[in-house]
């Protein structure tokens, strides 16, 4: 499969952009290729710069949970931008979006919108700062919240793939405040805040973690953090960036009956268009200025044409029967991969919770991100590249999810499943 395009625009790309793309993962380099530059997207497929098909389980790294160029999230970007690009000021849509966040999570009972879902972890977490009066947050190892200072501190998703524990030009001071513990590991929790308890202002993570690849809760994890939060006052944040509306429409904390203070969101409320938002209980978010003291604010906060976009995805997920359909089509996947694995005598993991999946290249389950990095990265690597040539398109990390969108087809997930096995086979 010839991509003289691709190759052609990075080395121009090279010249004008750091690394040659505008988000670290995109490169490639840890599947040993160069990016491939992309014209548009039809459903479940990306057409590169070539012409090349390729079934996609990028789906822009989760938005896409309809696929690419839905007919009703065009026509409602269409008609956004006929009325206005921004303004600066309210929109009704901003209220309809938060409402319907609201009416499926209830535990955000204001929601405050913003432009990614960096924006709305930094400012969950200094609203937890302010609000407990604490200056301590725990995160967890391989869990990834977007690059502001405090949480690059072993995070995942690009720092994994590069091995980079944490960033240069990040103070100390501020990576001192931020505590990074094993995902799943209760009695490092208890440890922390024993030690600790007085000065922790939150716990932040993600429910099931996507950026290490996808990890699972073991069971009572999420329970356990909900009572030892409340038990010494801190608060406890979900980052369902990624989980938010694709678990559910309730998320994570709907599947697993767990209610957090705080919630992020991002990816599928925008439904391709950059957005992000964060909100919980009233008696927080009425700090957030001008209503309170805690200042956050945005030009494009709220952006209607992102909006637009993202309450058109909301509504198609609302129909009867959108996840039935989606859990069928995964399912079929994990499925697939499962008995490939077995044909062949391979002992490597399949992850599912919902509609996202990973392929660990690890002889071992995978709880947390140590186990992870023991996984085989040169052998997905070939992995990668193997499926690429047979038009199959995946996350170029072992440490990121495969999505699902309704825009596949139980032809595609056969299609994808042949080139798995004939992967396989030539790179054991």
């Amino acid at each position: 499969m010839k991509r003289t395009r691709s190759k052609l625009f990075f080395e121009r790309a090279k010249d004008v952009i750091p690394g040659g793309v505008n988000s670290p993962v995109r490169a490639c380099k840890a599947v040993n290729s160069y990016p491939v530059f992309f014209e548009r997207g039809e459903g479940a497929y990306l057409i590169d710069a070539d012409g090349n098909r390729y079934i996609d389980y990028v789906c822009s790294w989760g938005p896409l949970i309809l696929g690419h160029a839905h007919p009703n999230v065009i026509a409602e970007v269409y008609f956004a931008s006929k009325r206005g690009t921004s303004f600066g000021a309210p929109t009704w849509l901003e209220v309809e979006m938060a409402e319907i966040i609201r009416e499926c999570i209830p535990s955000m009972e204001k929601v405050r919108l913003v432009n990614s879902g960096t924006e709305a972890t930094m400012s969950a977490l200094r609203l937890a700062r302010a609000y407990t009066g604490r200056k301590k947050i725990i995160k967890f190892d391989g869990c990834y919240h977007g690059h502001a200072d405090s949480l690059l501190v072993k995070a995942g998703s690009g720092l994994a793939t590069f091995g980079i524990p944490a960033s240069p030009g990040v103070p100390e001071e501020l990576t001192a405040h931020t505590l990074s513990l094993p995902f799943n590991d209760e009695e490092a929790v208890k440890e922390a805040f024993e030690k600790h308890g007085s000065e922790i202002a939150c716990v932040i993570l993600e429910p099931v973690p996507a950026n290490m690849g996808v990890v699972l809760p073991k069971e009572g994890f999420l329970s356990f953090l909900r009572e030892i939060t409340q038990r010494y006052g801190a608060l406890l944040i979900f980052d369902e960036v990624i989980t938010g509306f694709r678990l559910g429409l309730g998320g994570a904390q709907e599947k697993f009956g767990i209610k957090p203070d705080l919630t992020c969101l991002g990816k599928i409320i925008g439904g391709g268009l950059p957005v992000g938002a964060y909100g919980g209980r009233a008696e927080i978010m009425n700090l957030v200025a001008p209503e309170g003291p805690v200042y956050q604010a945005g030009t494009l906060s709220g952006n209607p044409i992102a909006v637009s976009a993202g309450l058109a995805t909301i509504k198609e997920l609302k129909k009867p029967g959108a996840y039935e359909r989606l859990e069928a089509l995964s399912k079929m996947l994990e499925e697939g991969l499962k008995e490939i694995l077995k044909d062949l005598s391979l002992p490597y993991q399949v992850v599912r919770c919902a509609s996202m999946l990973t392929l660990f290249f690890h002889d071992k389950p995978v709880t947390n991100f140590s186990e992870a990095q023991a996984c085989d990265t040169n052998k997905f690597a070939r992995f990668w590249q193997g499926m690429l040539e047979r038009g199959v398109y995946l996350p170029p990390s072992q440490f990121e999810a495969w999505f699902v969108s309704l825009a596949h087809t139980e032809r595609e997930i056969e299609e994808t499943l042949r080139a798995v096995r004939e992967t396989l086979r030539e790179i054991r």
